[in-house]
């Protein structure tokens, strides 16, 4: 049966580890972990065949819970940590980066494999953090609106480090790539705030006239994965042109449905 098999097998994992996580007082997301290391390629028995398959499928997880954090959210809830995120993340990488550089010289590396290994370290799991603020009860205080606002200037900071990374031997070449990442990202941010802020609002009104439920869910699901596939296309974070689509749904009157709807479609992807 292939990709249905997999995830029948990870379906089914996830609820018996998750559920003796719970009976243990832990956190749910870590019996789902466990789950995936149980089925992956490094361990004996079950093992999902395609793994690359059930990677596309996290990263809608990811995506559709980035979406369902925005619809929570909105850009006035975001304000008052913003020199927060945009002031104390890029500190946090560039720190996060020397101790690379200095952990990979004390290991044997040479710079550029150092370089590599900060970056890795300054990122955090979008995935993690999220279920174990929502497991704990932690969304919508204080601390938690300070590591969303971090966490989307991590998402944002993948797109430079994955245009000059690879370009280490030949910096002139990044240079180039790297101001047309920034421009795509400013227009991106532009045509959101100035025409999704209108028509997205507004398709959902239209849809919700129809009455039907499953067209709702739909519409809903649509924006959330088309806009995160927008800006994946233009080179930036499938999973953060999700959450900027749900911030702009949750200034709807829509917003609250939009969110129940799509809770369980998160919950299964994730």
């Amino acid at each position: 049966m292939g990709i249905a098999t997999d995830i029948i097998m990870l379906v089914v994992a996830a609820f018996g580890c998750g559920l003796v996580m719970q009976r243990l007082g832990q956190p749910v997301i870590l019996g789902y972990i466990v789950a995936g290391v149980l089925l992956g390629p490094n361990t004996g028995g079950l093992t999902v065949s395609n793994i690359h398959d059930i990677e596309l499928l996290a990263e809608i997880g990811v995506a559709l819970l980035l979406f369902a954090l925005g619809l929570e959210f909105s850009l006035r809830d975001l304000r008052p940590v913003r020199y927060v995120a945009l002031i104390g993340t890029p500190i946090q990488i560039v720190l996060t980066l020397g101790l690379g550089l200095a952990l990979g010289a004390a290991f044997g590396l040479d710079w550029k494999q150092s370089l590599w290994l900060g970056a890795i370290g300054s990122l955090s799991s979008t995935m993690v953090i999220l279920k174990t603020l929502m497991n704990q009860g932690w969304l919508g205080t204080l601390s938690s609106k300070v590591m969303i606002g971090m966490l989307i200037v991590q998402d944002l900071a993948v797109v430079p480090m994955m245009v000059v990374l690879p370009q280490l031997n030949d910096p002139a070449v990044g240079v180039p790539a790297l101001g047309f990442a920034a421009v795509k990202a400013v227009v991106f941010l532009v045509v959101m705030l100035l025409l999704g802020t209108r028509l997205l609002p507004r398709l959902l009104k239209v849809v919700a006239r129809l009455g039907s439920r499953e067209l709702f869910l739909l519409a809903v699901t649509a924006i959330g994965l088309g806009v995160g596939y927008g800006t994946h296309m233009v080179g930036l974070s499938f999973a953060f042109g999700a959450f900027v689509a749900g911030m702009v749904l949750s200034e709807s009157d829509f917003g609250h449905q939009a969110l129940s709807d799509i809770v369980p479609l998160r919950d299964i992807f994730g």
